[in-house]
């Protein structure tokens, strides 16, 4: 990704010579599509699943017009003032191993400034660490024969720490933006922790051969016992809502309404037909479990899953799963990812469970550098997070 330097003028002042505007979905689609951190929360069907926010297509420009980055803002108006909240998920797509970050975030906030806005919140698509299966099951070894409590993923050393990542940190506290602490590493909006599966390179036996003995096993008898994975379609789509209420249920989490999903299915698929997939694995004709699935950029997110309460035995997660993957690596993914994981090691936490299931898999733990404010107006920043903090 190209940009420009800061040069200066006859004044003496600084002048950034990158600029930012509204673009249009084509020219935004058509830059994006190329960039590999292009993440699908920064797609223009993410903006249409948003109803309840306003949004734009930005586009970074350069002094000779060329397009050098992008984002996806979604706004939400604050009740009964002209003030709006900015908020840019897993974004923006500029390029974050430049030596020079302000000059991407000035031309930014300059619009936005001219918007109304008056916090910007990001999630930059940026990993700080990772941590490999081996690792993660040697130290919960250690865990469990010393009873130790309270252990996270900070705990033990990262097998790789990105140094670019801690560069950018660095520099976004410099320039004054405010980091989010995410307890558990859940953030307000998205997950700090996600857990994926590499799938550059290796055929599907070397991934298969990556699994855990059980997980293997039980994906060999979901397909003895008679589990059948299929791709549904958008008729099928209620049938998956309906599972996934039960899911609710048992876990006990809220569900959106299923205009939510209607809308992301419809939206996704105009966009790209494998932008989106519904899953639906079944024993004799009944659903034991369903997922979606989306794809861009060479990467694949499980997005959302749902099992029922019976049949559990005859292991549809891990059969769906397992053809989710397979379908990953067919289109070409380079990246098969769960998504969100809590950090804890203890066994003993209810959030353990989502890091269990999917280190049977054999990927990798990663943390992003995590959600970061930025107030353009700071008194009333500081207003309406004591209003967030006491909700």
């Amino acid at each position: 990704m190209v940009h420009d330097r800061k040069e200066f003028s006859g004044t003496g002042v600084v002048v950034c010579m990158m600029h930012v505007e509204v673009v249009s979905r084509e020219d935004y689609l058509s830059f994006i599509d190329q960039q590999p951190l292009g993440n699908f929360m920064q797609y223009p069907s993410w903006a249409e699943v948003k109803t309840e926010w306003d949004n734009d297509l930005l586009g970074w420009f350069d002094q000779e017009q060329r397009m050098v980055g992008c984002c996806l803002v979604l706004y939400r108006k604050l009740p009964g003032l002209n003030k709006h909240l900015a908020y840019i998920p897993r974004g923006p797509v500029i390029d974050w191993k430049s030596k020079q970050l302000g000059e991407w975030f000035e031309p930014l906030f300059e619009y936005l400034r001219r918007k109304n806005v008056f916090s910007v919140k990001m999630e930059p698509p940026v990993v700080r660490a990772k941590w490999k299966t081996p690792t993660i099951k040697e130290y919960l070894k250690e865990v469990r024969e010393h009873e130790l409590k309270g252990k996270t993923l900070r705990d033990l050393g990262p097998d790789e720490v990105v140094g670019s990542a801690e560069y950018v940190q660095q520099e976004l506290r410099s320039m004054g933006w405010k980091e989010k602490d995410g307890e558990g590493g859940f953030s307000a909006i998205q997950p700090q922790y996600v857990f994926r599966l590499p799938l550059e390179e290796r055929s599907l036996d070397d991934v298969f051969a990556g699994f855990h003995t059980n997980w293997r096993r039980n994906v060999r008898k979901a397909d003895k016992q008679g589990i059948v994975v299929t791709e549904g379609g958008e008729q099928e789509l209620k049938e998956f809502y309906e599972l996934l209420k039960v899911t609710a249920e048992r876990d006990k989490f809220s569900v959106r309404a299923f205009s939510y999903f209607d809308t992301m299915y419809k939206s996704m698929k105009r966009e790209d037909p494998n932008r989106i997939r519904l899953y639906m694995a079944r024993y004799e004709g009944e659903l034991l479990a369903s997922t979606i699935a989306t794809h861009t950029n060479g990467h694949t997110w499980y997005l959302y899953g749902a099992s029922s309460n019976e049949k559990r035995e005859k292991m549809p997660n891990h059969a769906i799963q397992w053809k989710m993957i397979q379908d990953a690596h067919a289109i070409g993914a380079h990246t098969y990812d769960f998504r969100g994981i809590s950090n804890t090691l203890d066994e003993s936490d209810h959030l353990y469970g989502l890091l269990r299931f999917k280190l049977g898999f054999g990927g990798e733990a990663c943390e992003f550098i995590g959600e970061w404010d930025y107030p353009l107006q700071p008194l009333l920043h500081w207003a309406f997070d004591m209003y967030m903090k006491k909700r």
